[in-house]
């Protein structure tokens, strides 16, 4: 008798299970066993419910290398800390010798276009320059761990002032080198590097060395300065702001929020932006210079503190290190903060996404948006050679639909 109440039980329990799973557009049995076959031991998946609650998962806990994914979490606490209203700037001085000196600031989006701009306001307002002088000293020189000394734009330094991305877009016609884009001159500063390097075409990135990243910042401007008029007569220099003794002259926003900047780190998964975004935390919460150690720990912090996770491991704010670690189910809460700002991810379908690649890495993490319109999250994490997220969740995209 008391085996046939347990066996009639089991099967009212899994009946239920069964209806549940269906009433979330998620079937049951072979087909989500046929999920986790896709899932290694060195790999791990979750997913949840609109209502937050897990309804598959597997190696859960398990601490993995969340590669580009890592980005959602700084973008998170660059809302958090910088705020939506956030604006980077960049500030413009006079001294007593007639020598225009710029304070940068970190602004991640200061490309050629954004100098045009401020090069025509400064047209207005200035009539003689002899030094250009560059103020970088808003953040220290960072070194990334994951970044190689590699030309590649992924490598690509950070700094207070550094114009488009540090990098320079260049083609082959006609057997020599010229810009891929109409906005940015090939200035010769930039070609003596490419001329040295074995790139036929495209990005060649501005290294940290001997400041050159910086320097190139401020040959592009007094490139767009004498276009106005303005050619500064002496030289492109690092150097100090004095802001007891110099004349501010223009303090320029960006016109990018930090949505904007979010969602061209989401859509480019530019590793630059991200760890720009760590560095201009750091100096927020803690002064000037900004520091990648002082920016890493605030993200922590507000892991820990806002997201209530236990288990992160975070060197840098982009992903490009093997040695961040996190667990998909932490990731977990990382998606739902993110939630209210999904429209600033990616999305293909019913599919709203955020990747990750590294060598023998791949992961995805995001939301898939059911028939009813209701969300389901899910995070997938391969650490296994040759197997790939996007496989998984094309698969989990077909179960869910």
């Amino acid at each position: 008798m008391m085996n046939r109440l347990k066996y009639f039980l089991g099967c009212l329990i899994f009946s239920f299970f069964c209806l549940v799973l269906a009433a979330q557009n998620l079937p049951a049995g072979d087909n989500l066993s046929a999920l986790g076959k896709l899932v290694g031991d060195k790999d791990a998946i979750v997913v949840a419910d609109p209502g937050g609650r897990i309804i598959y998962e597997k190696n859960a806990g398990k601490k993995l290398i969340p590669a580009s994914t890592l980005k959602l979490l700084t973008s998170l606490a660059a809302l958090h800390y910088l705020g939506p209203e956030y604006r980077f700037a960049t500030e413009f001085y006079m001294d007593k010798d007639s020598n225009l000196k710029v304070k940068g600031y970190g602004d991640p989006l200061l490309l050629s276009e954004v100098l045009i701009e401020i090069s025509k306001t400064l047209g207005s307002r200035v009539k003689h320059i002899n030094d250009l002088v560059l103020d970088d000293s808003y953040f220290k020189p960072a070194t990334i761990p994951g970044v190689t000394s590699s030309l590649e734009p992924y490598d690509s330094p950070n700094g207070a002032l550094c114009a488009n991305f540090n990098t320079v877009n260049f083609d082959i016609l006609k057997g020599k080198p010229v810009s891929a884009e109409p906005q940015t001159p090939l200035l010769p500063f930039a070609l003596k590097k490419i001329n040295k390097s074995s790139i036929k075409a495209g990005r060649i990135l501005l290294s940290s060395e001997q400041n050159e990243n910086t320097l190139y910042a401020g040959h592009l401007l007094s490139h767009f300065l004498e276009k106005e008029g303005i050619k500064p007569k002496g030289k492109i220099i690092v150097g100090p702001v004095r802001q007891e003794t110099d004349r501010l002259i223009l303090k320029y926003l960006s016109p990018f929020s930090i949505e904007d900047i979010i969602s061209r780190l989401l859509l480019h998964s530019n590793n630059f932006i991200a760890n720009q975004i760590v560095l201009a935390i750091s100096a927020k919460i803690s002064g000037q210079p900004g520091t990648l150690d002082k920016g890493v720990l605030a993200i922590s912090d507000f892991a820990v503190n806002n997201l209530k996770i236990d288990d992160l491991t975070i060197v840098e704010g982009s992903g490009i290190s093997r040695e961040n670690r996190i667990s998909a189910k932490s990731f977990l809460k990382i998606l739902a903060a993110f939630e209210p700002h999904l429209d600033l991810m990616k999305h293909n379908g019913n599919e709203y996404y955020k990747t990750g690649t590294l060598s023998g890495i791949s992961t995805r993490a995001g939301y898939i948006k059911g028939r009813d319109g209701r969300l389901y999250k899910f995070i997938i994490m391969t650490n296994s050679n040759g197997n790939y997220a996007e496989k998984i969740s094309r698969k989990l995209c077909g179960l869910i639909e």
